[in-house]
């Protein structure tokens, strides 16, 4: 009996270690990103870019107009838009640009760059202008003339625009013409471009300050 229990014993332990040689071997886990992509390791992140703060224009802008521009071609019908936007420091320098887009804030952004390159130097007399001006552009006619303190700007549309972000407080004007918009600033920078103050007028004449003011 002894020999017959060593015998089973032999054959169990015989058993046990033929099914751990066939067992399953657990797959060896490699580190991360060590695989066949990223083979030469981790990949390095590259810094985050911060988004550069917008530069903020030092001039007020006022949008005076937008037009929709319709083409008509083979496919259909093309929509487009323009706009007219006046810019100013209320300190004497105006002026105004035109921008056209398929949308209308991209016509917006490019009218107020090209205003940047049409800007007027405006010189102011206290819160007037130094005397009357008439500007004229097409079949609009602008009459602007210097009021005393306290009256305001009696203006109204695309004049009163340009007039309020040239830094004038005081002032009448009388539109004697046509009044599409885009005329209406033309001629009113117009007549503000004719704008002299007492010193260059006495340096044109070459007189005294003092004179020019009797």
């Amino acid at each position: 009996m002894a020999e017959e229990d060593l015998k089973v014993k032999v054959e169990n332990d015989d058993a046990e270690t033929v099914s751990e040689d066939n067992a399953p071997k657990e797959r060896e886990r490699k580190p991360y990103n060590q695989g066949r992509r990223n083979s030469k390791g981790p990949r390095e992140r590259k810094p985050r870019r911060d988004k550069e703060p917008k530069e903020e224009s030092p001039y007020e802008e006022r949008l005076v107009s937008v037009g929709r521009i319709t083409k008509v071609v083979k496919g259909g019908r093309r929509l487009r838009f323009n706009a007219l936007v006046v810019i100013g420091d209320r300190k004497g320098l105006v002026g105004f640009g035109t921008g056209k887009a398929h949308e209308v804030p991209d016509a917006i952004k490019k009218a107020a760059k090209d205003a940047e390159k049409n800007l007027i130097k405006v010189p102011l007399y206290g819160a007037t202008i130094p005397h009357q001006v008439f500007g004229k552009y097409g079949a609009s006619k602008v009459l602007i003339k210097p009021a005393v303190p306290g009256t305001g700007i009696s203006a109204g549309g695309a004049v009163r625009a340009v007039i309020e972000l040239a830094g004038i407080e005081d002032v009448l004007s009388k539109s004697l013409g046509s009044n599409t918009p885009v005329n209406m600033v033309r001629a009113t920078i117009a007549g503000l471009s004719q704008l002299r103050s007492v010193d260059q007028v006495a340096e044109m004449r070459g007189i005294d300050v003092k004179k020019v003011l009797k």
